[in-house]
């Protein structure tokens, strides 16, 4: 097993530096100059140029890439011009509410996917079938920010049960909490939950078809038990994928619920830094987020060797 963790993790290196390549080169990106884009038309030449060298655009490129991957690595990804802050401590500020969102959206899709889409399964053909491939058209075909829309309108407008929009840490107490990302986790996890769902079903019915599983029922093997012990286990490499690939797309693709329900995460944080081109913050950020996105897999990886010892023999 620890030999398979460590060429996963090695083989992680060049991703790793692909992405840092690609994230440094957006501030190059943009047209033009981009300390004139940051002080604005009206600004002179001399404060354009104190800028560009306080930001160091006016050395080398190699130079560049070198001195500030270097600092990344140490945890220093610069400091953001318009906050006056190190880019590291802004995103440290605004993680908990995307990681709080991200986790009850996730926890929330799971719980509607996996006993929806094994019941699916399990009863092909049948209304609960039907049942779920209606929730995964509707999930997948209406806009997440629609379903917010509703959300609010329904239970924070008329019925008035949940605040429309805010964040309160989880210090202020639990219920303070939770009523304010409810709502929001609702929305993205309803979505998410039908991506889910279905994976769960077209697994569950690749894995039932298998022999081991006519054999288990040819034995007399209670239905129960063959579905949690035999076809559940077997099923769950698709489904860690997918529930993987969703939780690392709640992190990075966070930016419109949060920005609906005004919550400082990092979502609303890109955007705003985008508005006012902080574009030290969006290379800090947008490195952070491929970063959580890559150990995401990696988890999922070392996971199927979890579940499937075959994988850490094969590789």
């Amino acid at each position: 097993m620890t030999a398979f963790i460590v060429k996963r993790v090695l083989s992680l290196i060049p991703i790793l530096f692909i992405m840092s390549v690609i994230v440094f080169l957006i501030i190059y990106l943009i047209p033009g100059d981009p300390a004139r884009v940051m002080l604005g038309d009206g600004a002179d030449e001399a404060t354009i140029q104190q800028l560009r060298a306080n930001m160091g655009l006016d050395q080398p490129l190699i130079m560049q890439y070198s001195q500030w991957i270097g600092s990344a690595l140490r945890g220093d990804l610069g400091d953001s011009y318009f906050l006056k802050k190190s880019v590291s401590a802004v995103i440290g500020e605004h993680l908990q509410p995307t990681l709080s969102l991200a986790l009850l959206a996730e926890l929330l899709a799971i719980a509607i996917a996996l006993p929806f889409g094994i019941w699916a399964a399990v009863n092909r053909g049948g209304w609960a079938d039907k049942a779920l491939t209606a929730y995964t058209l509707l999930g997948i075909t209406i806009p997440g920010f629609l379903l917010s829309m509703f959300l609010v309108l329904l239970f924070a407008v008329q019925l008035k049960w949940l605040p429309v929009s805010g964040y309160a840490p989880i210090s202020d107490g639990l219920w303070n909490f939770l009523k304010f990302l409810i709502l929001p986790g609702i929305s993205v996890g309803v979505v998410m939950s039908s991506v889910i769902a279905r994976i769960v079903r077209s697994s569950f019915l690749e894995v039932m078809n298998q022999g081991y599983v006519k054999t288990a029922r040819s034995k007399g093997l209670r239905e129960r038990s063959i579905v949690y012990k035999h076809i559940l286990r077997n099923a769950l490499i698709p489904i860690l994928t997918v529930i993987g690939g969703t939780f690392g797309t709640l992190l990075a693709g966070a930016a419109v619920v949060e920005s609906i329900f005004n919550i400082p995460g990092l979502g609303q944080l890109l955007v705003h830094s985008v508005s006012r081109r902080d574009y030290t913050v969006i290379q800090g950020l947008v490195l952070f987020i491929a970063f959580t996105y890559v150990l995401v897999n990696l988890v999922v990886d070392l996971l199927y060797a979890v579940v499937d010892p075959r994988i850490r023999l094969n590789k």
